[in-house]
C-alpha cells in the first residue's frame, strides 16, 4: 500500500489548508467515480479545506488494497466499522448498495462524521426518515450529510435551474424526464444485487428514476405532490451471478432465480404549482446506453438537454417574434456558466466524471461554511416518498396517489 502523496491529492492545495480526511466504503463503479472526484478537486478549484483521501473499504481484503492503490487511497480496511472509527477520517463517503445506506449512514453521523451518501438515500421511506432525522440533530453539531444526485452538478442543467429561477420560461407548465438504459435487455444477464429488492430497494425506478425525480424536483424548485404510475418486470427469472459483478457486467451459471424488483417505470406527476410532469426510467431501452433527457417547457420558453450531448442545453425564448423564434443551442462551456471557472476555455467539454468533482467541491464548501447541503438528506427522504408513491400507485392500478409533504 502506497504512502499518501500528490496523486491521493494531498498536494493539491497548499500545506496551510486545513486537512479533511476522507474515508470511503465501496470500490467499484461509484467507489472509482467518487476516487475520481477526491482526486481531482483540489487541483481544478480553489478549496477552502484540503481534501485527503484517507482510506477505503471494502470486505474483500485483496481486493480493496489493490482498489486503494489504484483510485489512490492511502490504506485499506475490511470493516466499515473500523473506517468510521480512524482518527484520520473526518467525511464518511457512502458507495454501497443501497441495504447499507441507513447502518452505515446513522453510526458515521454518531461518531460525529460528514456524510456522502449515494442516492437513493435509502430502500425505505423509513429509513430514510430515520437518517433525515439524525442528519439534522448531527448538522447542530457542526456536521454535514449529503446525497449523491451527481446529475445536478452537470453545468447545462445547473444552468438550466438558474434560468428557470431567473423566470426565463416563465410559469412553467409541462417537465418532462426519461432516463432509458439497455443493459437488461439480454434475458441471460444474471442476477446481480441491482435485481434483487432486499439489496437495491427497487429496479429502474430507484437506479434511474431517483435521479429523475431528484432533477425535476430541483429544475422546478418544488416537490412532486402525487403520482400515478405503471411499473412492469418483464424478465422473471435470471440466471444466478457467478463471481463478482463489475459496473454493469456479470456472468451468471445454469440455476435461476427470481428477480424482485421492476425492469421499468412510468408515471406522471403533478406539483404544488399546477405543472403537470411524465417520467419514464428502463433499462429495457434496446439501443440507450444512458440517455438522460429532459424539457421544460412554460408561459414564456423552453428548455431541453440530452445526457448524451452533456455540455448543450436547448433554448426556445417564446417572447421573440414568431418570424425569428425557435430552440436555439447554448455551448455550456463559458467561464461564466456553473462550476466552468475552473476548467478549460471555451468549446472544450466536460464529461460525466466531471459531476463527481463538482460534487466534491460543494460537499466541502458546505463543510468549511457549515451551510446547508444540497442535496440534502431532507431532499433524499422527499425523493424516497415519490419513490413509495409510484410503487403504491402502480400495485393499486395507478390510482392517483399524493406524497405527503
Amino acid at each position: 500500500m502506497r504512502e499518501t502523496g500528490t496523486e491521493t491529492g494531498a498536494d493539491a492545495e497548499p500545506e496551510g489548508k486545513r486537512p479533511l480526511g476522507v474515508g470511503m466504503i465501496g470500490y467499484a463503479f461509484m467507489g472509482a467515480a467518487h476516487s475520481q472526484g477526491w482526486r481531482t478537486v483540489g487541483r481544478v478549484f480553489e478549496l477552502p479545506v484540503r481534501p485527503v483521501l484517507s482510506a477505503v473499504c471494502g470486505r474483500d481484503g485483496g481486493a480493496v488494497r489493490a482498489a486503494a492503490d489504484r483510485l489512490g487511497w492511502a490504506a485499506a480496511e475490511t470493516d466499515w466499522r473500523a473506517l468510521i472509527a480512524r482518527d484520520d477520517v473526518d467525511l464518511v463517503d457512502i458507495c454501497t448498495p443501497g441495504d447499507s445506506h441507513a447502518e452505515i449512514a446513522l453510526a458515521a453521523l454518531e461518531a460525529g462524521k460528514h456524510v456522502l451518501c449515494e442516492k437513493p438515500l435509502a430502500n425505505s421511506v423509513e429509513e430514510a426518515e430515520a437518517m433525515a432525522e439524525a442528519a439534522e440533530r448531527a448538522r447542530a453539531r457542526g456536521q454535514v450529510a449529503m446525497v449523491g444526485f451527481n446529475y445536478r452538478r452537470v453545468p447545462a442543467l445547473a444552468l438550466a435551474r438558474r434560468m428557470v429561477a431567473e423566470g426565463r420560461l416563465g410559469a412553467l407548465r409541462h417537465v418532462r424526464l426519461t432516463y432509458l438504459q439497455d443493459w437488461l435487455v439480454d434475458a441471460e444477464f444474471p442476477l446481480t444485487w441491482r435485481l434483487r429488492k432486499d439489496r437495491a430497494g427497487s429496479g429502474a425506478l430507484g437506479d434511474l428514476g431517483a435521479h429523475i425525480v431528484d432533477l425535476a424536483q430541483f429544475l422546478v424548485g418544488e416537490p412532486v405532490a402525487g403520482v400515478s404510475a405503471l411499473t412492469e418486470t418483464f424478465v422473471r427469472e435470471r440466471p444466478l451471478l457467478e463471481g463478482a459483478s463489475s459496473g454493469l457486467t456479470a456472468a451468471g451459471g445454469s440455476r435461476l432465480g427470481t428477480v424482485t424488483v421492476d425492469d421499468a417505470a412510468l408515471f406522471t406527476g403533478r406539483f404544488p404549482s399546477g405543472a403537470l410532469a411524465s417520467f419514464e426510467a428502463t433499462r429495457f431501452a434496446a439501443g440507450r446506453k444512458n440517455a438522460l433527457r429532459v424539457e421544460l417547457n412554460g408561459s414564456a420558453g423552453s428548455l431541453a438537454f440530452d445526457l448524451e450531448r452533456m455540455n448543450e442545453l436547448f433554448f426556445h425564448d417564446h417572447t421573440e417574434p414568431a418570424a425569428s423564434s425557435g430552440f436555439r443551442r447554448i455551448l455550456v462551456t463559458e467561464p461564466d456558466h456553473p462550476y466552468l471557472e475552473g476548467w478549460w476555455p471555451p468549446g472544450h467539454g466536460l464529461g460525466y466524471e466531471h459531476t463527481f468533482v463538482h460534487q466534491a467541491r460543494d460537499l466541502l464548501h458546505a463543510i468549511a461554511t457549515g451551510g446547508r447541503p444540497e442535496p440534502s438528506f431532507a431532499d433524499g427522504l422527499c425523493v424516497q416518498r415519490v419513490l413509495a408513491a409510484v410503487e403504491e400507485s402502480a400495485a393499486k392500478n395507478s390510482v392517483y396517489t399524493s406524497i405527503p409533504a
